[in-house]
């Protein structure tokens, strides 16, 4: 449909002027000469064959056809600016898919996304969740992304940080602790030394192979004790190894950053200053293609920063 309408900037200086009933003040909010507002009327009253303004030497006032005509016209300019309003924010909003571990999901990082969505609103992040991204022989390590798509991904890995065709930045390589409830510092057979484990079950994390994280074993040989089977104990995945901790079924052996809510909650305590190292840490990994998105690097930057305030503390 071809709509034959007169000038944009006639209709605006119009409808200010009819708000205000002023050519001064319609002036004043659209930053021209209140003779520029006269000039723009006249000329749509010349377009519309009769006049809008009755002009009296001290103000204006609306004609009946002014009259009739302003409700309308200001719903229009209401449906345009909504429309360029909802394209402008459309178009600003970039959508942010991210991926980790679960535990690093649950016990890191949705505590802390609130500071990020407060900070950034204009990026549509979108958070899940996968063991696949856990370094382990059958599940591949990366994955092709297209580069013409709207949605950036971004992945976290636990694993050794190599990742080719990936732009790599390590978050932390955290060692692992002893932890478990506060109440198991108290009972019959409270926690004061190493040795104090052979009255209590050890939770084995079973989410990464073996070969890939620290185990009992390597904790007990740390920590001088013998005579305690350290493969004895029930086997969960991470999530599930803390949350049995928590509710005081045994003690557990984790990597520390994912506890620090827990510690501070007073939910989880660490009983020994033993510690182990992991070979493996929790790395940011973006394909190449996608890194100098804006969103990309602005959650990476953040989460980066997060980490090494974690640290620093």
């Amino acid at each position: 449909m071809v709509y034959r309408l007169p000038p944009l900037t006639a209709l605006r200086a119009f409808e200010a002027a009819a708000r205000h009933l002023s050519f001064k003040q319609a002036a004043e909010e659209l930053y021209v000469t209140p003779g520029a507002i006269s000039q723009q009327i006249k000329a749509l009253e010349d377009y519309l064959g009769k006049p809008l303004f009755e002009r009296l030497p001290r103000e204006v006032r609306l004609l009946p056809v002014g009259e009739a005509m302003l409700p309308k016209l200001r719903e229009g300019f209401e449906c345009l600016a909504s429309a360029v309003e909802a394209t402008r924010t459309q178009q600003q909003v970039e959508t942010l898919h991210v991926n980790a571990p679960p535990s690093f999901a649950s016990r890191w990082l949705m505590p802390r996304l609130t500071r990020f969505t407060e900070h950034y609103p204009e990026i549509d992040l979108r958070l899940s969740s996968s063991a696949d991204n856990i370094d382990n022989p059958d599940t591949p390590a990366t994955h092709d992304v297209d580069p013409r798509t709207d949605v950036s991904e971004i992945s976290i890995r636990y694993g050794n940080g190599d990742y080719p065709g990936h732009r790599v930045s390590q978050i932390f390589n955290p060692l692992l602790v002893v932890a478990c409830s506060p109440l198991l510092l108290e009972g019959e057979h409270p926690l004061r030394t190493p040795e104090d484990l052979q009255w209590h079950v050890l939770i084995h994390d079973d989410t990464v192979p073996e070969t890939d994280l620290p185990t009992w074993a390597d904790w007990m040989r740390a920590a001088g004790v013998e005579n305690i089977e350290p493969r004895k104990g029930p086997r969960f995945d991470n999530t599930l190894a803390l949350e049995a901790a928590i509710d005081g079924l045994g003690v557990v052996l984790v990597l520390k950053p994912l506890i620090a809510g827990a510690v501070q909650k007073g939910r989880l305590v660490i009983p020994f200053e033993t510690t182990v190292s992991s070979r493996h840490g929790y790395y940011l990994v973006v394909a190449e293609a996608l890194a100098e998105r804006p969103a990309v690097m602005t959650f990476c930057d953040w989460l980066l920063a997060e980490a090494a305030e974690e640290r620093d503390e």
